[in-house]
C-alpha cells in the first residue's frame, strides 16, 4: 500500500504511531518502525537529555526511519528541537505551538516536519512556512483534542493544502484506514490501538482498560477551561466533571489531574489516573504485537480498497 507518505518517509506501510507522552517510548517506536510503519518517540514534557537517550536507544533496535513528537509548549522545546536536528531523526511531528522557529534548522538536518492540526486555517499556515505534511486530527482522538470530527476535518484539509495529509482520530482498524484514504489522506496516525500492543511500556492495567472499553466509555474533561482532554471514564473523570459543572477554578481542576497520566501509565492506577485514549478504544479487542497489528490493518484495508 504505497502513497506519497510512504515515499516521503521511506516506510513500507502508511501507518504512523502517535507520539503519546509517557507512552511512546523507544521500545514501541522501534517496534512500529521494524514492522514497516513509522514509530514516534513522544517527548511530552521531558528534557533534552531524556529525548537524546530515547533516540539513541531506538537506533540500537532499528535501522528503519522513526520520528520524535515535540510538544512545543514544553519549556525544553528549543533544546529538544536541537537534539532532533543533531541526531538527524527522520521525521518530527509537532503539537501545542508553532514549529516555524525550528523549521530552518530541521530542514538543514534533513528532518521532515509534520505538524498536527485541528483546523484548515492552521494547516494552510503551516504549509506556507514549510511543513512537509500535516496530521489532521479529529476530536475522536485521545488526549488534547479539537472540535471537528475526523470525517469532516480530513477532506477539508486535503482540499485546502497541496502537501500530503495524514488522518488521525478514531482510527483503530483496517476499515478506518480505508476510510481515511477515501477521504483523501495518504496515511493514518494511530495512538490508542498502539497503547495496547505487546511492545507498549504502559502498565497492564492501562492496556486492559482500553481492551475492555465500550463505545460510551470516553469522556472529555476541561471544555470550560479551553483545554479539552479525552480520557476513559473513571473515578477521576467523574469527580472532575462534577467540579467543572459546579464552576470550580482552573487551579482546583488542575489539582485533580496533576501527575495523572504518570499514575495510569507507570503505576497502573486507572481509577484516579488519566487514562488517555480515543473513542476508538471500543474497537480494540486484544493485545497484539506491533507487527501483528500492522499486518492486520493492511489486510483489512487492502481488501476494502480493491
Amino acid at each position: 500500500m504505497k502513497s506519497t507518505i510512504t515515499e516521503l518517509f521511506g516506510i513500507q506501510y502508511p501507518i504512523i504511531q502517535g507520539g503519546m507522552a509517557w507512552v511512546a517510548q523507544y521500545p514501541l517506536a522501534a517496534a512500529v518502525s521494524n514492522a514497516g510503519g513509522l514509530g514516534i518517540i513522544g517527548a511530552g514534557g521531558a528534557d533534552a537529555d531524556w529525548v537524546k537517550n530515547q533516540i539513541q536507544e531506538a537506533k540500537k533496535l532499528t535501522d528503519k526511519p522513526f520520528g520524535v513528537n515535540v510538544m512545543l509548549m514544553n519549556p525544553m522545546a528549543p533544546e529538544i528541537a536541537r537534539v532532533v536536528a543533531e541526531e538527524k531523526v527522520a521525521v518530527v511531528t509537532t503539537g501545542a505551538g508553532n514549529p516555524e522557529p525550528y523549521m530552518e534548522m530541521w530542514k538543514e538536518a534533513g528532518v521532515k516536519v509534520v505538524p498536527v492540526v485541528a483546523s484548515v486555517a492552521l494547516a494552510k499556515r503551516l504549509e506556507r512556512v514549510g511543513a512537509d505534511a500535516v496530521i489532521a486530527e479529529g476530536t475522536e482522538s485521545g488526549g488534547h483534542i479539537g472540535e471537528l470530527t475526523t470525517m469532516v476535518l480530513v477532506p477539508q484539509v486535503v482540499d485546502a493544502v497541496s502537501i500530503p495529509v495524514i488522518a488521525a482520530g478514531g482510527i483503530a482498524d483496517g476499515r478506518g484506514v480505508a476510510a481515511a484514504f477515501m477521504l483523501g489522506a495518504q496515511a493514518v496516525q494511530m495512538g490508542t490501538h498502539f497503547v495496547a500492543t505487546k511492545e507498549s511500556i504502559v502498565h497492564q492495567n492501562y492496556k486492559d482498560k482500553i481492551i475492555k472499553a465500550k463505545d460510551i466509555d470516553s469522556r472529555v474533561t476541561g471544555r470550560t477551561t479551553g483545554h479539552p482532554v479525552r480520557t476513559l471514564r473513571n473515578k477521576m473523570t467523574q469527580e472532575y466533571l462534577k467540579k467543572e459543572a459546579e464552576g470550580a477554578t482552573l487551579e482546583e481542576l488542575e489539582q485533580l489531574t496533576l501527575g495523572g497520566l504518570r499514575k495510569a501509565v507507570v503505576e497502573g492506577d486507572v481509577l484516579n489516573g488519566s487514562v488517555m485514549a480515543g473513542q476508538s478504544a471500543g474497537l480494540v479487542k486484544e493485545e497484539l504485537s506491533c507487527e501483528e497489528l500492522i499486518q492486520k490493518l493492511m489486510r483489512e484495508a487492502n481488501a476494502l480498497l480493491k
